[in-house]
């Protein structure tokens, strides 16, 4: 269930929220959500840039899955989001 819920808020916050001036995709969101839930190192690139490392949503606990959806939720809110029937619990 949390899987299905989270790939719409995704999309939700993707469509309607641009970072920084870039337009995110659902699975850059997903890294940027998890990295800020977890605390992630992030370390240089090695052609430039920077790279999250150990975020895996897949590796998270059913309490840990369930913060990510109300972090997502939480940052909607803050930035407009209006979520779509498919992203509404």
């Amino acid at each position: 269930m949390q899987n299905s819920l989270l790939w719409p808020l995704l999309a939700d916050v993707s469509e309607q929220v641009v970072w920084y001036g870039q337009q995110l995709t659902s699975d850059e969101w997903k890294d940027v959500f998890s990295a800020s839930l977890k605390r992630q190192k992030v370390v240089p690139g090695l052609d430039g840039g920077f790279v999250v490392c150990g975020q895996r949503t897949s590796r998270m606990a059913k309490q840990e899955f369930s913060d990510l959806i109300e972090l997502i939720y939480a940052f909607g809110a803050d930035h407009g989001v209006k979520w779509s029937e498919r992203a509404i619990a």
